[in-house]
């Protein structure tokens, strides 16, 4: 390629360099005088000034690592949540921890790349992770899920909270998506890769969708066990959707994703505000862990 005259040989070694060695957000958000939101970019100082803007609250948006049908990839759950749960940082400040995927996922250990741990490691892990964020100034750490097979580990790692006092409160998002409204869905199986989290992925990450093999493989119900609706087995899910695939991602459309995408980030920052506003919570946690310590003092 031949380049101007007028370039001269120290702005083609800079040209060079910035090729080579392209700018994280870390660095822009250095060279503008901005904090930056992501954990791992912040500065020890930094981190401080963080923790005292975002009045102690942050967020750990939660993956996984699964297959996602034929055309997605497998950390499309943690690439999605997070680029919602940064972007409402964005919006309403508060520090985001690190990838997290060391969630529930054992329905789907059949499949390439899924990595599943077991129950008590999980229950582990995010315990001592939440216990270790406070211990840096996240008192009240929201949780914000991106996984559908987390639905029971979250609610139920919450709840567990009250067995013994914590400085903190731990506070869990789990809607994953608007119930109304956008662009008309054409779809009606819509449970895993199919219509909305293609969409959503054409939007976070439209480089790792690979719509030419959303029909490579089926996503329909297959409907194979035969026992009442209301009566629950761990092996539901592969009865019904072996290929771990539910819907059809080739009806996915970007118009549908920004609908999505843009509904969720508002959720997530107007969260963020009522948990920092929130001054029952951490009162409440705290007079009942006194109050649970002597119960036969406790009167109506």
């Amino acid at each position: 390629m031949m380049l101007p005259a007028r370039i001269t040989t120290s702005a083609v070694i800079l040209i060079s360099f910035l090729t080579l060695h392209p700018f994280t957000s870390a660095q822009s958000n250095a060279a503008s005088g901005k904090l930056s939101v992501h954990w791992e970019e912040l500065t020890a100082a930094d981190f401080r000034q963080g923790i005292e803007r975002s009045q102690g609250t942050c967020v750990l948006p939660f993956g996984i690592l699964e297959k996602h049908g034929p055309h997605l990839p497998i950390g499309t759950d943690l690439l999605d949540v997070r680029y919602a749960a940064l972007h409402a940082a964005e919006q309403e400040y508060a520090i985001v921890f690190p990838e997290y995927y060391f969630g529930q996922i054992a329905e789907a250990r059949h499949e390439p790349g899924t990595i599943s741990y077991s129950r008590d490691l999980q229950l582990k892990l995010l315990q001592e992770t939440t216990d270790e964020m406070a211990r840096n100034g996240c008192k009240k750490v929201l949780i914000v899920n991106g996984h559908g097979g987390n639905e029971s580990l979250l609610p139920y790692f919450a709840q567990t909270q009250l067995n013994q006092p914590h400085d903190y409160v731990v506070y869990i998002f789990d809607k994953l998506s608007p119930p109304k409204g956008g662009p008309a869905k054409k779809t009606k199986i819509d449970m895993h890769a199919g219509e909305s989290e293609t969409s959503n992925m054409l939007v976070a990450r439209p480089d790792l969708v690979h719509m030419d093999r959303a029909n490579s493989e089926s996503g329909a119900d297959q409907a194979r066990q035969k026992i009442p609706e209301d009566v629950y087995t761990g092996i539901w899910w592969y009865t019904r959707f072996p290929n771990h695939y539910s819907g059809d991602g080739s009806a996915a459309t970007k118009e549908l994703g920004e609908y999505q995408m843009n509904w969720w980030i508002n959720s997530i920052a107007k969260t963020i505000q009522e948990v920092k506003a929130d001054d029952v919570s951490p009162r409440l946690q705290k007079e009942f862990y006194e109050k649970s310590t002597h119960p036969l003092d406790t009167r109506p």
